[in-house]
This record gives structure tokens, sequence and C-alpha cells, in this order.
């Protein structure tokens, strides 16, 4: 909690009274000033404007700071290599998060489209999440008016388009550019209990922004030579990420995809990427499927397209591990507040 360094005692203002650590503030450089001393019923007090501010937020459907962000998980899958599986795990992980029984939303920032495709055609969204983040979006900050509920219970979908790559050029010089969809995400957090967010293959705004907005990111890494040079960029915005606009953004764990155990090259690139990882490697590796690339042409997941074939099953698993991880470790932030 913040409080206004000022906010002290003194003979020009003796109505103002009020301890440092008892004033909450949005922002110090936003909000962080006194108001004027007021009459009201009890005599001279003090409405401190961080206070009124943030009520006036509230009511304009802002959620109160930290308030929704507890109860939802936002999970960017990031990784500015392409060919990586990033479409394949967002769409499956967010299906197989649902079938466990937790409330879903997949967020589509990737110009492809290919995870809005896999549920949708492209004249069934006539809102998307571009017209959410652009600079001139009445429904900026609507984006309830953008999510589609899918054919699988407690799974909806905020469905992309190919006008997300205009981003980069209309959101540049705008200052609270990195930012977008996590103000946009505010209003609905509560209605979710895990948000997927799947990105596209660059370090750009949109990777930038699903960062900024989330409490985890995914790594998928493919089972192949050159794998974990692709790496270091993303971890480098990690890190940059982590030192000013979100300290709490966490790797909730990497993960090995379009693995192959029958070629040697796949076994070498494991045990390489777990030597660099450690314990931050997901215990499940997602094998090449052919069932896996087909079920997005028939509109399905892999778990209703082919709900016994090893992508299915080991998509499950993926999930089971991603709740235990992301579940046990807010568990573990609670205790630690308690005490």
């Amino acid at each position: 909690m913040l409080c206004c360094p000022w906010a002290q005692p003194s003979q020009a203002n003796p109505g103002f009274s009020t301890a440092p650590s008892q004033i909450p503030l949005a922002s110090p450089c936003l909000f962080g000033y006194p108001a004027p001393t007021y009459r009201g019923r009890r005599g001279h007090t003090t409405t401190y404007r961080p206070v009124l501010a943030q009520h006036r937020l509230h009511k304009l459907g802002f959620a109160r700071i930290g308030a929704a962000r507890a109860l939802s998980h936002i999970i960017a899958v990031a990784n500015q290599k392409g060919g990586v599986g990033k479409t394949t795990t967002a769409i499956n992980l967010a299906a197989a998060l649902a079938d466990r029984g937790r409330r879903t939303l997949l967020i589509d920032l990737d110009p492809q489209a290919n995870s809005t495709l896999a549920f949708f055609s492209s004249d069934e969204c006539p809102v998307t999440i571009y017209d959410v983040l652009c600079p001139d979006g009445s429904s900026r900050n609507n984006i309830a008016g953008a999510i589609r509920a899918s054919k699988q219970p407690r799974l909806s979908v905020a469905p992309g388009k190919l006008m997300l790559s205009r981003l980069e050029v209309q959101l540049a010089g705008q200052f609270d550019a990195p930012f977008r969809l996590k103000d946009a995400l505010a209003p609905v957090l509560k209605d979710f209990d895990y948000v997927v967010l799947d990105t596209p293959p660059a370090l750009g705004i949109l990777t930038v922004n699903a960062m900024v907005a989330s409490t985890h990111l995914l790594v998928p890494i493919q089972a192949a030579y050159f794998a974990i040079e692709g790496t270091d960029d993303l971890l480098e915005t990690y890190s940059r990420i982590r030192s000013r606009p979100n300290p709490d953004l966490k790797i909730v764990g990497v993960l090995i995809t379009l693995y192959d155990k029958r070629t040697n090259i796949s076994r070498d690139t494991h045990e390489q990427i777990r030597a660099v990882f450690g314990n931050t490697l997901f215990k499940t590796k997602i094998t090449k499927n052919v069932r896996l690339e087909e079920s997005p042409a028939y509109k399905e997941t892999i778990l209703s397209y082919a709900p016994k074939s090893p992508g299915a099953v080991e998509y499950k698993k993926l999930a089971l591990e991603v709740i235990e991880r992301v579940e046990a470790n807010r568990s573990s932030r609670h205790a630690e507040d308690a005490a």
C-alpha cells in the first residue's frame, strides 16, 4: 500500500491528521495530493482524492486495485520463435482447464488468428480483440462484447483477426500502450478462473501486452536443435517486464512440444533443455500427433475431436500440472500473508 509522503499533521494544515500508513493510493504520480478540507456534519474533515478517484474508477467499471487479479490466473503462452506449438498449446490447454471445471477464457492475440479459426469462422466474429485494443476503439473497456462462448462448456474465446498486425504502428507513442490489455481485462476477470493468451511469434507490442497483463508465463519449446537459441530474447523481455510494469509475473513452466521419442535429436534436446531450465520444465511432453494437426480443421479441440488420443491425454496432464503449480503458489502466498 502506497502512502503520500507529505500526509503529516502540521500547523499550516491542522485539520489534516491522518497517519501516512492509513492512506491508500492508486498511484502517487496520478492521485498523490491532498484535497482541501470541507465543512461537513462533523466539522472540518479532509477528503482524500485518491479514495474518491478509486471509488469513481470502480463505478466506471474498473476493478479495485488487486481485487480481480487475486481471483484469476492469466497465462501467456509465448515464444518469439515460430512453429513451436504456441497456438496448439493455447487452444488445448484452455480446453483442458475448462474440462477440469475451471471457467476459462482464451484470447487470440496472434494476427494469424489461428486460435480463433479453430472455433469460429471469420464472419462469426463481428467484434474482436483488435476492436478492444485499437486506439480509437469504442469497445476498449468493454471486452465482454468480444467474448464468445464455444461449444465446450466453461470455455469462452475472445477472437483475433489480421488487423492486429496494425497495432504495432497504431500504438506507437501511446503512453499506455503496454497496459491496454490489462486495463481491458479488469472488468471481466471476476467471470473467469483462468485466462489463456495466445501470442504472436514476435516480441512486439502484443506479446508485451500479454506479459504485462499476465500472472504467469508458459514457454513452449520445440524438441529441435535450435530450440534454446530463441529463448534468450524472450527471457530478457520477461526480466525487463518483471523489473517495472509487472513484478508479479512468474514463469509457470517450460513445455517441450513436437517431441518424437524415436529420434536421438529429440532425446538429446530434452536433456539439454532440462539442464538449462531444471524444475521449471514440465514433466509432461507434447509428442508429435496427427490428431493435434487435424482437430482445428474440424473446429474442435483435441479433447472433443480425439479424446483418447495421446495428444488429449498429454494436454489433460499438462492442465493438471499447471493447476497444481499455479494454485499451490496462490495457497502458499495466502499462507505467507496470513503469517
